[in-house]
C-alpha cells in the first residue's frame, strides 16, 4: 500500500488546485471569475493556485480583451491531462485498496 502513495502527485494534494483541474476537464475552458465563483475562493488564492499549475505545465492561459476589459481563460494542456489522470489513478487504486482491507478485517 505504502507503494501507492508514492504515485500521487503533490502538486494536486490542494483542494483548489484538485477542483481547477476537475473543472477545467468537464469544462475544456473557463474564465478567471467563473473559477472564482464556482470555487468561492479570492482573487489572490486563486491566482496562486492557477500560476502554480501554470509552472508545471498542466494549464494553457490565454489572455484577450472583451470589449475594453481584459479577459484570462484557462485550459488544461495534453500534460496536464495525464498527470491528472494518473493521480486520480493512484487514488483509485489506494482507496480499492483500503475497501479490500477494511472488508477483510471485517470477516
Amino acid at each position: 500500500m505504502k507503494e501507492l502513495f508514492t504515485r500521487l502527485n503533490k502538486v494536486f494534494d490542494n483542494r483548489l488546485r484538485l477542483a481547477i483541474m476537475s473543472i477545467l476537464l468537464v469544462d475544456d475552458e473557463a474564465d478567471f471569475n467563473r473559477l472564482k465563483e464556482m470555487l468561492d475562493a479570492t482573487d489572490g488564492n486563486l491566482a496562486s493556485h492557477l500560476r502554480a499549475l501554470e509552472k508545471e505545465g498542466y494549464l494553457k492561459v490565454h489572455k484577450k480583451f472583451v470589449g475594453r476589459k481584459p479577459n484570462t481563460t484557462y485550459e488544461v494542456t495534453a500534460s496536464g491531462r495525464e498527470a491528472f489522470s494518473r493521480h486520480l489513478e493512484a487514488l483509485e487504486k489506494i482507496l480499492n485498496a483500503s475497501r479490500t482491507e477494511l472488508s477483510s478485517d471485517n470477516e
